[in-house]
């Protein structure tokens, strides 16, 4: 089993920075392909970003690209999201997921990220 705990989420203004750090325990964690997805009030859980075991390859949905930013440290067992230039739309609880099949699928508990107009 994976146990993801994010950090880093809080209240910022338009057109900031924020980093959000994922930590994952459980002896096979840099065996699962990670990821970042987030939930607005009232919408559905969208994809961010993802990085392979390797860390060495990454891929970001649309909405992501050009502003947010995944890595991957094996070492620390730890994945980051860089988000730059935020906007009030991007307000959400922000997850981390590991993935290695449909019965190995872990979700952090969330991270708020609010962004102020």
């Amino acid at each position: 089993q994976v146990q993801l705990v994010e950090s880093g989420g809080g209240l910022v203004q338009a057109g900031d920075s924020l980093k959000l750090s994922c930590a994952a325990s459980g002896r096979t964690a840099s065996s699962y392909a990670m990821g970042w997805f987030r939930q607005a009030p009232g919408k559905e859980r969208e994809f961010l970003c993802a990085t392979i075991k390797s860390g060495l390859s990454t891929y970001c949905s649309d909405s992501a690209k050009g502003r947010f930013t995944i890595s991957r440290d094996n070492s620390k067992n730890t994945i980051d999201l860089q988000m730059d230039n935020l906007k009030p739309e991007d307000t959400a609880v922000y997850y981390c997921n590991a993935y290695r099949n449909r019965n190995l699928n872990y979700w952090g508990q969330g991270a708020q990220v609010t962004v102020s107009s």
